[in-house]
């Protein structure tokens, strides 16, 4: 499974890289925070497999990296090379890249 750690992502998109950020938690978690990525729960991603990007990569976090590990994986097998775990989720991002954000 690839996976991209918060510095690493954080540089890219300084960088100006056109990469798509996919947050896969609950719609209640991403109201409490959120760092702006498009919003598709784990539950409906297999059902919208159309907005997935094809031609750059797809980054997916979750709170800490398990489910969109899991996420990562299941659409792998399904022949989505592009896809890219955030390891430690918008909690990595909140400790790394922005305080701000704030913590459950």
């Amino acid at each position: 499974m690839k996976e991209i750690t918060v510095v690493e992502l954080k540089a890219r998109l300084d960088a100006g890289d056109d990469i798509q950020i996919i947050d896969i938690r609950e719609s209640n978690e991403y109201d409490y925070c959120n760092i702006r990525a498009q919003h598709i729960p784990m539950g409906e991603i297999m059902g919208n497999l159309e907005l997935l990007a094809k031609d750059k990569d797809v980054v997916l976090h979750c709170k800490s990296g398990g489910r969109s590990g899991a996420m990562t994986q299941a659409l792998m097998t399904r022949g989505y090379a592009n896809v890219i775990n955030l390891t430690g989720g918008i909690l990595a991002w909140a400790d790394q890249i922005d305080p701000s954000i704030p913590k459950y």
